[in-house]
């Protein structure tokens, strides 16, 4: 899943995010009541986070052909 979020435009990703931090927050109670089965789950779930923000904020500064170097200046 992790190349998929690069193919995806602005407003997917947003999507996939919204169903990501749904999917968290009922992991979240699935934890707290005993009930979670996969806690790997929890980890991957956290990390697909931070891969669709971080391909969304490439993506607004126009960087996503620039892999590696996001955050580096050429100064």
């Amino acid at each position: 899943m992790k190349g998929e979020f690069r193919d995806m435009t602005l407003d997917q990703l947003d999507d996939q995010l919204v169903k990501l931090k749904k999917e968290q927050f009922n992991l979240r109670f699935q934890r707290a009541s005993g009930q979670l089965e996969n806690t790997a789950r929890v980890r991957q779930i956290r990390r697909d986070i931070a891969r669709v923000m971080t391909v969304q904020t490439q993506k607004r500064s126009g960087s996503v052909g620039k892999i590696g170097s996001a955050g580096k200046s050429s100064a």
